[in-house]
């Protein structure tokens, strides 16, 4: 990532404040998100020195002698943290000896919260940022995701006036779902143009995740039978799929497809976004949804399939998770569905709220697209700030009361 100039990222705000209170910051986030350049260019990190568990020579210093290791500088940044779990308990024993906030900073390519023994050596120690693929505005230059929290912060009849001052862009959400946000083939080789870079780019990010962070995780019986499952569930994003399904579509067993799922997950590579489950009057669906952390990946695993309606939510998901990572009191992701089949793509659950969105790639979207924000709106009351439909046209007007249609482009 050297030959690309430094992008500011949404999270620099949240890491700047995690260093002034905790002794360790821990950055976690699938490979190639921008973690090291990240860690390496962020203003609060100027002072700290930087090493990487990638290099071989400083894995086995860090693995044989782990004090004279981190005690090299004040302040330090260990990048890949999870290639050297040694490290942890001597972590925990001089953050406790030297009680200062700011001494370290680690990165990480696997859920470092699901890993148990970092969960016992670091309980009350660190504050745990995920770095999520670049939102769309991040790639704009602008540092950020899109507006869900003035969404919630304005009345619902000041929103055309707020979608009208962003001022950003229009872009085809084709093209962004195609290079998706992780830096290097979204920043060096966007647009039609760069489709086959980008291929050979996601072929070897492939390759060595497959190769090298699930063998650092769990022992994989059949690395074929784990791409079939990848191929698997990105055909499906969006959707109901049960893991019997998943199970019968691939020819594994379905004790296989809960493990693989989990390391899908603990690797930032899959998310499952579970439903909306409070029930006032109707029978809900109990099911998640699967979606992909990367879009441009998600297409190129799926076999170059074209971009769809579910690429267009899986943009609004992942652009809603990197401004979940940068709020205190953290939002919550969900959708809505009735065992009847009535279905809203998007619940955001905040501070006592709701913020209902469907989404639409048609150009032209209708009184009809908006039955199932209705539903969900009259089911729960006052507790719905209002509903956004998102679609891929030009104009932004009231679909229906406290309904607003949206181009795709004003929102993320």
């Amino acid at each position: 990532m050297a030959d690309q100039p430094f992008v500011p990222r949404l999270l620099e705000r949240s890491l700047s404040t995690a260093v002034g209170l905790f002794p360790v910051t821990a950055i976690t986030g699938a490979r190639q998100t921008g973690k090291s350049t990240l860690s390496r260019n962020a203003l609060p990190l100027g002072d700290y020195s930087y090493i990487t568990l990638d290099n071989v020579v400083a894995r086995g210093m860090a693995q044989a002698e782990p004090y004279p290791f981190l005690t090299q500088a004040d302040r330090l940044i260990v990048d890949e943290v999870q290639r050297a779990p040694e490290l942890l308990l001597a972590i925990k024993e001089i953050v406790d000896t030297r009680q200062e906030t700011g001494q370290f900073i680690l990165t990480g390519s696997a859920n470092l919260l699901l890993m148990q023994r970092v969960a016992e050596s670091l309980a009350g120690r660190a504050r745990y940022l995920t770095l999520w693929p670049m939102t769309r505005r991040e790639q704009l230059g602008l540092g950020e995701a899109g507006i869900w929290a003035q969404l919630f912060a304005h009345p619902v009849r000041s929103w055309p006036d707020l979608v009208a001052s962003e001022g950003v862009p229009r872009e085809d959400w084709r093209d962004l779902a195609e290079r998706g946000g992780y830096p290097k083939p979204a920043l060096s080789h966007p647009g039609p143009d760069g489709a086959e870079a980008r291929n050979e780019i996601f072929a070897g990010y492939t390759q060595t995740y497959l190769e090298r962070d699930l063998r650092d995780l769990s022992a994989i019986d059949s690395l074929a039978d784990f791409q079939r499952l990848m191929r698997a569930v990105c055909l499906r994003l969006g959707n109901l799929v049960s893991q019997t399904d998943l199970a019968a579509n691939t020819g594994l067993p379905r004790t296989t497809v809960q493990r693989y799922l989990n390391l899908l997950e603990i690797s930032y590579q899959l998310i499952r976004i579970e439903p909306y489950s409070v029930n006032r009057t109707k029978r809900l669906t109990k099911s998640p949804k699967y979606y992909w952390s990367d879009t441009g990946l998600a297409l190129y695993l799926a076999g170059g399939v074209e971009p769809a309606s579910a690429h267009l939510e899986n943009i609004a998901i992942t652009d809603l998770l990197a401004w979940r990572e940068t709020e205190s009191i953290r939002p919550s992701i969900h959708y809505w569905r009735t065992s009847g089949g009535e279905e809203v793509d998007i619940i955001v659950e905040w501070k006592g709220r709701l913020l209902a969105v469907e989404v639409k790639a048609t150009t032209h979207p209708c009184y009809k697209d908006a039955r199932h924000l209705r539903t969900f709106m009259a089911e729960y009351g006052d507790d719905v700030v209002g509903a956004i439909l998102m679609h891929a046209g030009e104009d932004t007007a009231w679909i229906s009361e406290r309904v607003l249609s949206v181009p795709w482009w004003a929102v993320v």
